[in-house]
């Protein structure tokens, strides 16, 4: 009861009622056009891992792991890592943010550069936070690469974009949503 008082008092306003499944995640065989292809898919491991964690949230219902790996065709390292799931989910705003937020331990060799930032193309009804993240090796290599995130009612995904060449977070926010437009297949 004290808990209800508390987030009553705090003037936060929660949707309580999950939307109906309407679409789901896949991991097809290429990304962006074709330019990317499937490198390794985790969604058994890893996937299932998350979803499992992600499984006590208030805000996730019936959540299914989806983790893949795409290269640049032709390339030695030009990444796209989509960690995600589909399912129910509700406050949306405040799971985009989470997924930006989980970056493992503070111990962790991933550290933020620029804080997230709400980048959604004016033609989208799907919002995309954006930030960029450093990452460090124990053999003294380092990559500063974006990473932004989706959430919508059935599916949401962090897609991180680990190349060495720049990427604008702006052009990162546009790619995210063909990410999307690719891995996502309606529920028939």
């Amino acid at each position: 009861m004290a808990i209800l008082a508390a987030v009553a008092l705090s003037g936060k306003v929660f949707d309580r009622s999950f939307p109906r499944a309407e679409s789901t995640l896949t991991v097809p065989h290429t990304v962006l056009d074709g330019r990317y292809e499937l490198r390794r898919e985790d969604s058994a491991t890893t996937g299932r891992t998350m979803a499992g964690t992600w499984r006590s949230s208030l805000d996730a219902e019936a959540a299914h792991g989806v983790v893949a790996s795409y290269r640049r065709k032709g390339a030695d390292y030009d990444d796209v890592v989509v960690t995600g799931m589909y399912g129910r989910f509700r406050n949306t705003a405040s799971l985009r943010a989470r997924l930006l937020a989980e970056r493992g331990s503070t111990a962790s060799p991933v550290k933020v550069v620029a804080p997230p930032r709400d980048l959604t193309p004016a033609s989208s009804p799907v919002r995309v936070s954006c930030e960029y993240l450093s990452r460090s090796w124990t053999d003294g290599q380092a990559l500063t690469y974006p990473a932004c995130a989706w959430a919508d009612g059935n599916t949401l995904a962090r897609v991180a974009y680990m190349t060495t060449s720049y990427v604008d977070l702006k052009d990162a926010a546009e790619q995210t949503l063909r990410v999307r437009s690719d891995m996502l297949r309606p529920i028939r």
